[in-house]
């Protein structure tokens, strides 16, 4: 019980996730934050806070304290951080005293985000913090051989931001960052709606849309959704009914910018590693991987097998608790 305790954190625009040694995953919650304004103190954190979104009086506002990937509010980053370090310890049945805390940060992210994330994790008591890459915490998850001299694509669409990578021995051979992702999706939905009926709906409405009936870019058969707004017009409440083609079209410039991010990447592939993506494929993890028919239109537009990790929302998470086996080996690789 003394012995230290190994946690990995995925540090999601939409989720975050804690995971140990022993359980697997203890937490897994919206990052969001309820905060009162006046006194700037924390309400709730995670689902109770996913909860108000869009519900709350003038003086509370519920945030999401992460944009794209990386921190966009420092201090309020740090309260949720310390709010999911007590829940861990609830969970686990002790106080969890000075962790070795493996975080994962987005590819792209400059030395200053990394350094905020550092200092966030650091702060909540952690006795040593490391940083893996994304991608690299993906395909851990997604038990690929990662340690191997072989190519290992992972496309992880995330809330915030989509990362492709190219893996083989332990680190990144070529990445690509776009900011397109779920809450992305969701604004897509939004402004649709907004535009074509005048209506103007909420994110959790719009995200409700995007699980039920929005498709990636192939043929399916045609389903409806009743959806309730604001009127920009009359300012009264209104329904009206939505089909997933129109979803599909409002997603398409979204899903292309996908696509291209995952051209890009095996474009700069090494020749010697192009081989083995013909064999292996592409592995999709994160979110966005679970929308309707994404992994279809994957294979039709790159014509290598595209597959989906086993649970695509927790890999990352997975990965980062797995990833302190090898962590030594890993940071010498990416150095």
């Amino acid at each position: 019980m003394f012995s230290n305790t190994e946690i990995g954190i995925d540090l999601g625009t939409a989720n975050i996730l804690v995971y140990t040694k022993n359980k697997g995953i203890i937490i897994n919650e919206p990052s969001v934050v309820a905060v009162n304004n006046d006194t700037k103190r924390v309400l709730a954190v995670g689902i109770e806070a996913k909860n108000m979104v869009g519900k709350t009086p003038g003086n509370i506002t519920a945030v999401r304290p992460l944009r794209d990937g990386v921190i966009a509010d420092f201090d309020i980053t740090s309260q949720l951080l310390k709010e999911v370090m007590k829940k861990a310890g609830k969970t686990l049945g002790f106080a969890v005293r000075k962790p070795d805390v493996v975080v994962c940060t987005p590819s792209g992210a400059t030395s200053v985000e990394r350094r905020a994330i550092h200092d966030a994790v650091k702060s909540c008591g952690a006795k040593n913090v490391h940083l893996i890459e994304e991608p690299v915490a993906a395909a851990i998850g997604a038990d690929l051989p990662v340690e191997e001299p072989v190519a290992n694509v992972i496309v992880d669409i995330g809330g915030g931001t989509t990362e492709v990578a190219i893996i083989s021995y332990g680190g990144v051979v070529t990445c690509n960052t776009v900011r397109v992702g779920g809450d992305l999706f969701d604004e897509n939905i939004i402004h649709h709606v907004r535009k074509h009926y005048n209506l103007l709906i909420g994110e959790r409405t719009a995200e409700q849309i995007k699980i039920e009936i929005g498709h990636a870019l192939i043929e399916h058969p045609e389903k409806t959704m009743d959806v309730r707004g604001r009127d920009l017009v009359t300012g009264l409440p209104q329904t009206v009914t939505l089909n997933s083609i129109e979803i599909q079209n409002a997603l398409k410039e979204s899903l292309l910018h996908i696509l291209e991010a995952i051209r890009a990447t095996l474009e700069n592939s090494p020749a010697e590693l192009s081989g083995d993506i013909v064999d292996r494929g592409v592995v999709l993890t994160g979110g966005g991987s679970l929308l309707n028919g994404i992994q279809e239109w994957l294979s039709k537009e790159i014509i290598v097998p595209v597959h989906i990790a086993p649970n695509p929302l927790e890999s990352v998470a997975i990965g980062t608790g797995r990833s302190l086996k090898f962590i030594n080996k890993l940071q010498k690789a990416a150095k």
